[in-house]
């Protein structure tokens, strides 16, 4: 008889970072350890918040870390190596109002946004995908303000939130950054 494996996560905290080098690799690296996550072998996956998963704080997030484990993560990055450039990256939260039912996360790699457009667009992101699958559509050409209080009004949706990062490229180096929603198993 063969055992069914399940990996489904009990908690999980968003952090971000940006990083600055002159090799590419470097500057990820130093994006990941702003995060916090740079002594973790991260393993990244798509975009569901499990039923019942806890979003916790970063800090405590950060303390249940194990160096070296192998940690899976929803991630968003960006990079430039060119001067005056803006980057940004975002995961946006959906939650259900029902916790039985999962929710959904959104990455948005981008050039050229501010905080405030990769931030909205994650969470638009992450409702409409949630709102769809619980079969609540909204109208897709009105500005997120608009829809974020459709989908919270229509008692489907209780909460979107999001973690965004941004920077403006760097002379002669590599400017990358990160946002992540990083799954805790315990």
């Amino acid at each position: 008889m063969h055992e069914k494996l399940n990996l489904v996560p009990k908690k999980v905290f968003l952090t971000k970072g940006v990083g600055h080098h002159r090799h590419q690799l470097k500057s990820f690296e130093n994006a990941l350890r702003q995060a916090g996550v740079a002594h973790q072998n991260l393993v990244q996956v798509s975009s569901i918040l499990p039923p019942k998963c806890k979003i916790i704080s970063r800090e405590k997030g950060l303390r249940m870390l194990v160096p070296g484990s192998i940690c899976y993560c929803v991630m968003a990055r960006a990079d430039t190596n060119e001067y005056g450039r803006i980057v940004a990256t975002s995961i946006g939260v959906a939650l259900p109002k029902d916790d039985n039912n999962w929710g959904y996360l959104s990455e948005v790699h981008a050039h050229g946004m501010n905080e405030k457009q990769a931030g909205d667009m994650s969470e638009d992101l992450a409702a409409e995908m949630l709102g769809t699958t619980l079969g609540f559509e909204v109208d897709p050409t009105k500005a997120w303000s608009e829809k974020e209080q459709a989908y919270k009004s229509s008692g489907l949706i209780i909460k979107t939130t999001n973690i965004t990062q941004t920077a403006i490229g760097r002379k002669n180096e590599w400017t990358t950054t990160l946002a992540l929603a990083v799954f805790l198993f315990e």
